[in-house]
């Protein structure tokens, strides 16, 4: 056995001996939460990746951190305690999905500088919250997560997008699938194309605000797009890009919470950097075998 295999082996037997340990809760419901966020981000972001709309969903994103800002202020300021900002963050995501999709296939603007402007004033807006708010806020736990923060309100919270994401792509599969590859050909077949383009931008909305309470709001679309855009170089199917993005989805959770409870890192750039250079290796793997079916094939 290599010592980089025995030091891999001892890194997994540590973590699961500390997930073992009763004490280590909050490390086992990370785990739980990272294993069911996995079915959402797998199934939606196999629709971002095949529908080009990384941008979009970037520009969600950046909104939550607005809403995210109005909810500490109704909170604090207001004293509506019960006013969870997560509220805040779903009612700016949905708004900003809405106008997003709208802007998309509508304005007469130049679509990337509405989506860019939004971008921007999303942050803004969430900034401008914070300094009106009494008291000290650590920001950076929005801007880059922490997965082991994560509650069991947060859980609940996974399980009922689970549900729900499941339920549409059971309604609205087929349907779904031709709007990403083809619009055209769905508004000729009679389907409400532009609703349905609305919808997955909701969707979207609600699985990035998951996403943000793990990665934060910077890294949430390198975990949303990653996975499907590794398995998209296998896959010959939709479904089939689905699941295998759902898999690695899990599979870089996982490994990324062992290696960051191993070496004291962060958890959430440690499981962006092991997706990102995945990607990077399976990428290049793929290029360099198709020179080399290329030159044995035709020269």
């Amino acid at each position: 056995m290599t010592t980089g295999v025995a030091k891999k082996v001892i890194t997994m037997l540590e973590f699961w001996n500390a997930l073992l340990d009763p004490d280590n809760e909050f490390l086992r419901l990370a785990l739980y939460v990272g294993i069911l966020a996995s079915l959402p981000f797998g199934i939606i972001g196999t629709y971002v990746v095949t529908r080009k709309i990384s941008y979009l969903a970037g520009a969600i994103s950046h909104c939550v951190f607005g809403g995210i800002g109005a909810g500490l202020y109704i909170q604090v300021k207001l004293g509506f305690f019960w006013f969870d900002p997560v509220y805040g963050a779903v009612a700016s995501a949905l708004l900003a999905a809405v106008i997003i999709g709208l802007v998309s296939l509508y304005a007469q603007e130049r679509e990337d500088t509405a989506i860019g402007a939004l971008w921007a004033v999303g942050m803004a807006t969430g900034l401008l919250f914070i300094d009106m708010t009494p008291g000290y806020f650590d920001i950076t736990s929005y801007l880059f997560g922490d997965i082991l923060l994560i509650s069991k309100y947060d859980l609940w919270l996974v399980i009922c997008l689970d549900i729900l994401v499941i339920a549409i792509l059971i309604l609205f599969f087929n349907k779904l699938l031709a709007v990403c590859f083809d619009g055209e050909f769905a508004r000729l077949r009679g389907i409400n194309a532009d609703a349905l383009y609305i919808l997955l931008l909701c969707l979207t909305a609600l699985t990035v605000v998951l996403l943000v309470r793990m990665v934060g709001i910077v890294m949430v679309i390198a975990l949303l797009t990653i996975p499907p855009a590794i398995a998209g170089l296998f896959a010959k199917r939709l479904w089939q890009m689905m699941a295998l993005a759902i898999i690695l989805c899990a599979t870089f959770t996982w490994s990324g919470l062992a290696i960051s409870y191993h070496f004291k890192l962060s958890s959430g750039p440690a499981i962006i950097v092991i997706a990102g250079l995945t990607y990077l290796i399976v990428l290049s793997a793929t290029r360099i075998k198709r020179k080399w079916l290329y030159r044995l094939i035709f020269k």
